[in-house]
């Protein structure tokens, strides 16, 4: 057996997100060694070559081996609904369709075209100019590769002035102003981190059109790699237009967004700030949940982090009788693990779910708490392979610290989407209305992973929020969509990312630790991981 040996920096640049190891954010370097055997029986080396029989389960063909390696036989409804969307959906189509959501997953390669139609967009698609006559942008982000970012948009837009807003530490700074020297249309605007180990983890967009403004909160970085065969979570607002007013939505998006900008204090961002107060965000249902480095007082105490959401959720979830809901689980999904502390109650079961519990009123009862991390085998088994897990770079040494978290922890598991083999790197927290799994009172995608440096933890007895990092994301509440709850098994259903409700670990389970080496079991591309070596 021959074997290969990568080093981190060519595997940073071509397959994983990898940066320099910190407490508690989206980081890792590290060293694959590659056996070169053959691929395990579990993957499906046809998955990407098979087409579709236009005959489904009817086919009289399906005893023919060479027929059968060729096609997919799919049930009447489903081989239906794959004829529906093989004329392939626009990319105004498509965010027509997602209507009122507007919620999307990244599209995977690998998996049926039908999935990648309904609620699945590209980049480029975001990007496309059936949007518009685009003016300028802005993307806001953890990780960048410039090249790759000026391909997906289109060639008629790739000189418009763009703006690009990153964490402001002296690697990335180096590495953007050698990626940008190329390319006079790009400025950059530094993001400043006064507090140690925070990181700019916002991933948003800006794009003015001559017909308006779109916002776009997602949570992949710019780079090819997380745009490819992850699962990623996105949400894009409609173009806004030009007002003469202050229109603003139900959900003060405009002044939420506002004084998220406004705390980087950046002359480059005055623009976009002028340009947010001009446009009319009264169509927009979703709200904003963010977070800015700094330790937050007074009234701007409930502005970020939890304590945001916690405010957001007493104020605007207006259940009728909600004792019902007292005791209904609440579910968070995530790429990364921070240090929580010695116990659940450090943090994670006193204050963070304290924010994810509230209701109109106070409650004392604790709901079940299920959290959503990648096993090892998730990993493995990936569409990615072991390299999928340089994204979910969950350390020995924090791990060691809260053995208490497996109690917590689920499987990822997206069969009705087809990504279960779609390595998670969205974050997503949510409350359903009852065990059944059957409807949601809220649902939150947000670039925050399980972390006090994303979320903050309260300091000088309650009076102060300490935030490290930059987060956004959006929360979604039925009343801001005329509903009493988000329903899952209709043709209204909100469009929910992974299974429910999720799997538990077994025994033999174990998360995902970058750290460790794998090498019991090849993963789908014959590859092994060890980090050391």
């Amino acid at each position: 057996m021959t074997t290969n040996k990568r080093t981190a920096s060519s595997l940073m640049n071509d397959d994983i997100e990898a940066k320099k190891l910190k407490t508690e954010i989206d980081s890792t370097s590290l060293i694959s060694t590659i056996s070169k055997e053959s691929i395990p029986s579990f993957v499906d080396d046809n998955i990407t070559k098979k087409k579709i029989c236009e005959y489904g389960e009817k086919c009289y063909r399906q005893k023919n081996p060479k027929h059968t390696a060729e096609y997919d036989h799919l049930s009447t409804s489903a081989s239906t609904s794959a004829k529906d969307v093989n004329k392939r959906l626009t990319p105004v189509e498509k965010i027509e369709q997602s209507e009122p959501y507007r919620f999307f997953l990244s599209t995977v390669h690998g998996i049926q075209d039908n999935y990648n139609q309904t609620n699945a967009i590209s980049l480029k698609e975001i990007l496309s100019t059936e949007h518009g006559q685009l003016i300028r942008s802005a993307q806001f982000n953890y990780m960048f590769d410039i090249e790759f970012l000026l391909e997906q948009y289109p060639s008629e837009f790739r000189l418009k002035p763009l703006l690009i807003v990153h964490g402001d530490s002296r690697d990335d700074n180096h590495s953007l102003k050698t990626q940008c020297s190329l390319y006079p249309q790009i400025e950059l605007c530094p993001a400043r981190l006064d507090i140690p180990f925070g990181t700019h983890h916002t991933k948003m967009m800006f794009l003015l059109y001559e017909t308006g403004l779109r916002i776009v909160i997602h949570t992949a970085n710019l780079i090819s790699q997380d745009w490819r065969q992850k699962t990623q979570g996105i949400w894009i607002s409609p173009i806004c237009p030009k007002t003469n007013d202050t229109r603003e939505s139900k959900t003060n998006f405009k002044k939420d967004l506002l004084d998220y900008i406004e705390q980087y204090r950046a002359r480059q961002l005055q623009f976009w700030q002028k340009t947010i107060n001009e446009h009319d965000f009264s169509s927009i249902n979703v709200h904003i949940i963010s977070s800015t480095p700094g330790r937050h007082t007074g009234a701007n105490i409930n502005k970020f982090g939890h304590l945001k959401l916690r405010q957001t959720l007493k104020n605007y979830l207006n259940l009728e009788n909600n004792e019902q809901y007292y005791s209904a689980p609440i579910i968070g999904q995530f790429s990364s693990i921070g240090s929580l502390g010695p116990n659940a109650n450090s943090w994670l079961t006193k204050e963070f779910l304290t924010s994810l519990k509230q209701l109109n009123t106070n409650s004392f009862d604790s709901p079940e708490l299920k959290l959503i991390y990648p096993t090892v085998e998730n990993v493995r088994t990936s569409f990615e392979g072991y390299i999928a897990g340089g994204s979910l770079p969950y350390n020995m040494q924090t791990a060691m610290k809260q053995t208490w978290l497996i109690n917590y922890l689920h499987r990822w598991k997206a069969d009705h989407r087809q990504r279960s083999r779609a390595s998670p790197h969205i974050k997503t927290y949510l409350r359903v209305t009852n065990d059944q799994y059957k409807n949601l009172l809220w649902f939150l995608v947000t670039s925050a992973n399980l972390s006090k440096a994303a979320w903050g933890v309260l300091e000088k007895n309650n009076t102060q929020l300490m935030i490290r990092s930059y987060e956004i994301g959006v929360l979604f509440i039925p009343k801001q969509f005329s509903q009493t709850i988000f329903p899952l098994f209709d043709s209204s259903s909100f469009p929910i990312p992974y299974d429910l409700p999720p799997v538990k670990y077994e025994s033999t389970d174990k998360p995902w630790i970058v750290d460790m080496t794998y090498k019991n079991q090849p993963d789908s591309h014959g590859n092994m991981w060890d980090p050391h070596d």
